[in-house]
């Protein structure tokens, strides 16, 4: 039987008897590893939550009754229940349904994600306005162990505690992150998880004070006493109570029936409760459960063997993480900082080989940022690698704590620009912007692989605080043929012209190849300059190069606005340089989730559409002097 061509809303399921919803459960399995096997996307963590989705979903009301996803990778399985299963194959896809909630996509999305560790904050923000209107839904935060490693998630856990609003906090207890979680809390949570004297002596101590008459206030305020030195005596660390919190738990969050009867039992309860659940990644499908960590984002794959389908080319997280252990090799003051992106960022193998120099400090990266500093300050080597969109939850302690004091930390920042099909939450299109406004900062992009290691090997040397930035994906961009060492603040000429000038950095100064062969084939000769840094930037070599050319192009994956085609237009009015500036980049707008060439299409950033402008804007242009090149071309 198929159930979820008839959901059009949680209220279908309502009425689903127990054997239903056992074939409810196993149709969501299916069609979620049918169409991440196509799509790409978050298997493991979607396949761990089916069952505490549909229990959720039946005991609450929503869109009314909110429920909040933390980082929502998870909620899959929440779409194919709201209305979303007709649109389910387009997941990530380009103008399809998003990989995370979206508060324009449906009502039931109660609050948009994508990052970690913002859903008790949300939830707590809902509670208060349904207090303050009086009103009487239930406020549900459904929150993974590791996102519980974020220092935002235990500063929400304190106001709460300490305003006592009525909400729910479901911790989706699975004993990972996207690597295996680290740190006190989690070893708190094993300790929750796998000791059962914690619930056995709540439970007896609760049914020894029911039996004792209550013979007046003296008395009941003894009993509380009484109850408060037993739960010390028989239960260590009851830090959600401590909080001021009721803690449920830990109950099998795979057992629907369990996850209702919790949910409906603290229903009453008129102050914040925490529901732990027990769930394990990846549950349903063999090769998920088995390797939940390579299952947490995947790409397409076969189904029968879990096998990716297409062989990936050494990409630039690959060569960064292997250029590190080799400097580690050469030097034992170079540590290495993740936030719980351990196999992301590449560190995989640095751990496994330099293990008491390898810091995975969980989902942290204020603490990643501060910890370099310590690091650096004391005179070790630090290389903090992070996703660029993960980075910005570090911008002050980078200003504050590393640039500030001039200290050598290397900022490896991988994903930079446009990456995909994760999209607005996730593309690393800011880096440069908010990077360059920093003093003291030293900031690089390599066009290929080979440079990204030259640029680590410069950076190690260079006693001062350093970013990298890198894009998803392969290394091998393009092949130049010389290699120049790296030089502070030197662009590189990659081919030699004259007419348009296109400077380039990253990695579209591949772009930059492409739409220098579209332009010849009009006639326009070019010449291509790999920035290399945006600071300090090569002013002199654009002074050098403005004497020849009537037209520069600067190519760029970060926002117009800070980035490098605003640094070049104001470098030219200070210097009153006689040229005309085109800028191409990502526009003043969050971009939408598809494959990069979808969205480098979107923004104007393939090589036809900036060849399309770069010949309307040389059409449109008063050329004068020498430099009237293009007078036979533009009249064509």
């Amino acid at each position: 039987m198929e159930y979820l061509p008839n959901i059009n809303s949680p209220k279908d399921i309502k009425g689903l008897t127990n054997r239903d919803l056992e074939g409810l459960a196993k149709e969501i399995r299916e069609i979620i590893i049918d169409t991440v096997a196509q799509n790409g996307g978050h298997l493991a963590p979607n396949l761990g939550v089916v069952e505490l989705t549909i229990a959720l979903h039946r005991v609450l009301d929503s869109p009314d009754d909110k429920i909040v996803w933390d980082v929502s990778h998870q909620s899959y399985a929440h779409k194919l229940l709201t209305g979303r299963y007709d649109h389910f194959k387009t997941i990530r896809k380009y103008q399809g349904i998003s990989g995370y909630t979206n508060i324009f996509e449906s009502e039931h999305d109660a609050f948009g994600a994508g990052h970690s560790s913002t859903s008790l904050s949300a939830a707590l923000g809902m509670a208060i306005k349904r207090d303050l209107a009086q009103e009487k839904n239930r406020v549900v935060a459904v929150i993974g162990d590791g996102a519980l490693t974020g220092g935002m998630a235990w500063e929400a856990l304190n106001h709460i505690g300490h305003i006592k609003k009525k909400m729910t906090v479901v911790i989706n207890d699975n004993q990972m992150s996207i690597s295996q979680n680290v740190g006190a809390m989690s070893h708190y949570l094993n300790y929750l998880r796998t000791d059962p004297s914690y619930s056995k002596a709540k439970r007896r101590v609760s049914e020894f004070l029911e039996k004792i008459p209550v013979l007046g206030a003296g008395l009941k305020l003894t009993a509380e006493k009484m109850k408060n030195v037993l739960k010390y005596l028989m239960v260590k660390g009851l830090i959600f109570e401590e909080l001021g919190f009721t803690y449920v738990g830990p109950i099998d969050g795979h057992d629907i029936e369990a996850i209702e009867s919790a949910l409906h039992q603290t229903d009453n309860i008129n102050k914040p409760v925490i529901i732990h659940c027990i769930t394990q990644k990846g549950y349903g499908y063999k090769p998920a459960s088995s390797s939940p960590d390579v299952f947490h984002g995947i790409s397409p794959f076969e189904i029968k063997t879990g096998q990716v389908k297409s062989i990936k080319p050494i990409s630039f997280s690959k060569t960064f993480g292997k250029k590190l252990v080799e400097l580690a090799q050469n030097d034992d003051k170079v540590t290495a900082i993740t936030a719980a992106m351990q196999s992301g960022v590449g560190l995989t193998l640095f751990a496994q080989q330099y293990k008491d120099r390898f810091f995975d400090v969980g989902i942290a990266e204020q603490h990643a940022a501060t910890l370099a500093a310590g690091m650096a300050v004391a005179g070790l080597k630090p290389v903090f690698a992070v996703y660029s969109t993960f980075l910005q939850r570090a911008y002050d302690q980078v200003l504050h704590d590393i640039a500030l004091q001039k200290l050598p930390v290397v900022l490896a920042i991988d994903r930079a620009g446009l990456v995909g099909d994760d999209g607005a939450t996730h593309h690393g299109a800011f880096d440069l912007s908010y990077l360059q406004s920093m003093p003291n900062m030293t900031i690089m992009a390599p066009s290929n692989g080979s440079e990204l290691e030259i640029m680590l090997d410069f950076a190690m040397k260079h006693d001062m605080p350093c970013a990298i930035r890198y894009p998803r994906g392969r290394a091998d961009l393009i092949n130049k043929k010389k290699q120049s060492e790296i030089v502070l603040g030197k662009a590189d000429v990659v081919k030699n012209g004259n007419n348009v000038l296109i400077w380039a950095i990253g990695r579209m100064v591949a772009r930059a190849l492409e739409v220098s062969k579209e332009l010849e084939k009009s006639g326009i000769n070019t010449t291509i300059v790999d920035s290399r840094f945006l600071k300090p930037f090569d002013i002199s070599l654009l002074k050098e190069l403005v004497a020849t050319h009537s037209l520069i192009v600067t190519l760029e994956d970060n926002v117009l606005i800070g980035g490098m085609g605003d640094l070049i237009n104001r470098i030219i009015h200070e210097n009153s340089l006689d040229i005309e500036l085109i800028k191409f980049g990502i526009p003043d707008k969050f971009i939408t989730h598809g494959s990069i060439s979808e969205l480098d299409k979107e923004v104007g950033l393939d090589a036809r559409s900036v060849s399309f402008n770069v010949i309307n804007k040389l059409k449109n242009m008063h050329i004068v002097g020498e430099k009237n090149t293009f007078r036979q071309i533009i009249n064509n």
